[in-house]
């Protein structure tokens, strides 16, 4: 059986194709099953979660609702030129992460020609579905964070991930998704929201050359052909191995349930990746 949805060339629907997917491994029917790092030919630009591009902080006191997010998330998604477009780019994964299939946040805005684009932004995971009528608690402030961070890809390239956590949307990854993406990459947390952002990474020190094979180096850092030094994507700071900045990893999707950042602090709200 096949399942194909206008405008959704993946699981959470940034692609402006129709493409159909397998039921049996498909991401539409569990939350969690090979969640795309990146759904269009540019991914997420990580320069994106510069909060000049979009104050997530304002964003987080209010409902996802275009009639209550503010005037001044309201003015960055619906700028014209680059700034809105990382505004917009940035928000659409924030959506992804925080509201369910069912959901979604729409808006329009005018280009600098004048004219009128309407905004249809889908959920996906489900993180804070509850964002939809009330604002962002805490602990839903960091899985959302932790989700967007684990979709930054500094290369601009889409790679298929499968994201893992001790969280109910993320808990249960099916077997086929489980044998197909076996190495683990690495772990994600921190607060997008927070004033400043703090976002942070960790590898797992065996597959930390697969990672950088196939394009993903915001937990594992990237390094150039002049420089043996890692570098950081921006706005993501790379606290180490997982090992030794995490718990072991624990059910049966195998997930870290808590790391710690550099200066001690621990966080339960974390992602882990797997990659092929």
């Amino acid at each position: 059986m096949f399942i194909s949805l206008i405008g959704c060339g993946g699981a959470d629907g940034f692609s402006t194709e129709a493409g159909s997917v397998e039921a049996a491994t498909s991401a539409l029917l569990n939350h969690n099953a090979l969640n795309p790092n990146a759904l269009n030919p540019n991914a997420l630009n990580p320069n994106a979660l510069d909060p000049n591009a979009l104050d997530p902080s304002a964003l987080a006191l209010n409902r996802l609702q275009e009639t209550s997010v503010g005037a001044r998330i309201l003015s960055s998604i619906r700028a014209p030129g680059e700034l809105g477009a990382l505004s917009r780019e940035l928000l659409r994964y924030i959506v992804s992460c925080a509201l369910n299939p069912s959901q979604s946040f729409r808006f329009s805005w005018h280009d600098e020609q004048g004219e009128r684009h309407e905004e249809s932004y889908p959920g996906h995971l489900g993180l804070a579905a509850s964002w939809s009528h009330e604002p962002l608690s805490a602990s839903r402030e960091q899985w959302v964070s932790a989700c967007v961070a684990s979709r930054a890809n500094l290369a601009g390239i889409s790679v298929l991930i499968s994201s893992r956590a001790a969280h109910a949307a993320l808990r249960y990854p099916d077997r086929y998704e489980v044998e197909a993406y076996p190495r683990e990459e690495g772990a994600f947390w921190g607060n997008l929201f927070s004033d400043p952002p703090r976002l942070y990474a960790c590898y797992n020190e065996l597959n930390v050359e697969n990672s950088r094979a196939i394009g993903r180096e915001c937990a594992a850092g990237h390094v150039g052909e002049e420089d043996d030094r890692a570098t950081e994507c921006p706005n993501i700071h790379i606290v180490g191995s997982c090992d030794r900045q995490c718990a072991e990893l624990d059910g049966p999707g195998e997930y870290r349930t808590r790391c710690r950042n550099d200066r001690g602090e621990w966080s339960t709200a974390v992602v882990t990746t797997y990659l092929r």
